[in-house]
């Protein structure tokens, strides 16, 4: 990174950083591990290795845990008081003008441990090279990421939280709409939009939580832990934990530095979401079609055609469906990663930044535009409601008004059955068009109250089970879900 002094600016990296084809400079830019090498790394080794473009994001997450363990070093006796000040001083305004935008990445450092020790040691000199003292960068990215991460995932929760407030807001406007319920693409039983809706949003309550319990499981300091084995000095690992917020410590110096359980876990939560937002969006793509016609997405949330003047494509919910593959090949990315690593910190393990926040970009970027484009759309409840004609998703309901009547529910599951063979064979779309008469020739307990029963209405206001598309019943969803997402 370069600090910005007014018009010009003096890049950090202008002394020379590493030298392409020999040895490696005695200055502060130099690699961290250089001391044992007399030659430096070759220019291409040096850009293969670096991470510094994936891993910037956690700069003030480095220089947190860095405040941090200059403290305890302090308290400890390692470092002086005024070393301590100095450190502190010199984090601060690093901190300060990242924020402010003064000082700008240097890409030629190794990642962003080197950058902010090197930046620190430009500001204060000697003290800065005190700093790592007692730690390795093993344990010093297992920090970071945790520290990143509950910055970020609570971002992720509040977007997700948003959108089911969205969806319960939609769905209280639409107790009424009838929608046609299906099972394997058939119709099945009428239910409404409303109950829809917040069967979406339910499934979102869960990524919520998962979410949640994957930071409890984060919620220990692995800052200590050395490259594999602690540290011989006096460190007071549990007084960084608690100064950084952490509950407690990891247990095992070892796993500490070799775990990436948590960017898998992530990651894996991250899938999970992806799939419930692909789902949605499969379902506004098949919705929004002429054939069903039952939502129409803004222009702003649509895109036309290069060739075909008259199209009107929902591309934002195809390309929500379509970045699922990213996500799970993040997934696979870092599962494949770690399935043969030995104890305890391999290289390889650079490779989990990358797909661990591609995979929160991505899904943090489908969580705002779905909400946005389903938040626009408009909803032909006429054609909704006419979905539920013909097809015998009543079927269901016949049978229950013969069990209502006292006959066994597989007798009465053979009478509706019957009931739709007699309108296959007479060409009848719906079980209402047949007469009473026919319905009496099938079984005698029939009466004329049965029509009554088995309306497209009747047939979803009568399932007043919890969780039923009931309009008392979803009122109550609609309650539970907007106090979850305010919570």
């Amino acid at each position: 990174m370069s600090e910005k002094n007014g018009a010009s600016g003096a890049s950090l990296g202008a002394s020379n950083a590493h030298c392409a084809h020999g040895a490696l400079t005695d200055n502060n830019h130099a690699a961290l591990w250089h001391g044992r090498f007399a030659e430096g790394p070759d220019a291409a080794a040096v850009e293969f290795e670096t991470s510094i473009h994936v891993d910037e994001r956690m700069a003030l997450d480095d220089i947190a845990g860095s405040r941090a363990h200059a403290a305890m070093l302090c308290k400890q006796g390692i470092l002086s008081v005024e070393e301590n000040v100095q450190i502190q001083a010199g984090l601060t305004s690093i901190a300060d003008d990242l924020e402010r935008g003064t000082l700008s990445i240097d890409y030629s450092a190794e990642d962003i441990h080197s950058f902010v020790e090197a930046t620190l040691t430009d500001r204060i000199g000697e003290a800065g090279k005190k700093l790592h003292t007692g730690r390795s960068r093993n344990d010093q990215i297992a920090l970071d990421e945790r520290l990143y991460l509950r910055r970020a995932i609570p971002e992720l929760q509040k977007a997700i939280k948003s959108l089911i407030c969205t969806l319960a807001s939609l769905a209280e406007k639409h107790t009424d709409t009838l929608l046609t319920g299906y099972t394997h693409m058939q119709h099945a039983q009428p239910v409404t939009l409303a109950q829809h809706l917040c069967a979406w949003a339910w499934s979102l309550t869960r990524d919520v939580e998962r979410l949640s319990d994957t930071l409890r499981r984060i919620d220990k300091s692995p800052l200590g832990s050395g490259a594999l084995a602690g540290s011989t000095l006096p460190l007071d690992r549990e007084a960084v934990a608690e100064s950084l917020g952490f509950a407690s410590v990891t247990e095992n110096s070892l796993d500490s530095v070799s775990d990436r359980d948590y960017c898998i876990e992530f990651t894996s939560d991250f899938a999970l979401l992806q799939m419930h937002l692909s789902r949605m969006s499969e379902e506004v793509v098949l919705w929004s079609t002429t054939e069903f016609g039952f939502i129409d997405l803004s222009e702003k949330w649509s895109t036309g055609s290069s060739i075909m003047p008259q199209k009107k494509n929902p591309d934002f919910a195809e390309l929500i469906r379509g970045r699922t593959g990213k996500v799970y090949g993040d997934l696979v990315s870092l599962l494949t990663m770690m399935k043969g690593l030995p104890l305890s910190y391999d290289r390889d393990m650079q490779e989990d930044k990358e797909p661990l926040f591609s995979a929160y970009d991505t899904v943090l970027s489908n969580v705002m535009v779905f909400e946005a484009m389903i938040q626009s759309a408009t909803w032909n409840t006429e054609k909704m409601a006419k979905s539920c004609d013909g097809g015998f998703a009543n079927a269901t309901d016949v049978a229950d008004y013969l069990v209502r009547k006292g006959m066994p529910f597989r007798t009465a599951h053979g009478i509706a059955a019957q009931c739709v063979r007699l309108c296959i064979d007479t060409k009848r779309s719906a079980i209402e068009n047949l007469t009473i008469s026919e319905m009496k020739a099938i079984s005698p307990l029939f009466e004329d109250d049965i029509f009554a029963h088995i309306t497209p209405r009747a047939c979803a206001e009568g399932r007043n089970t919890t969780g039923g598309p009931a309009k008392a019943q979803v009122e109550k969803q609609i309650k539970a879900l907007k106090a979850f997402a305010e919570k």
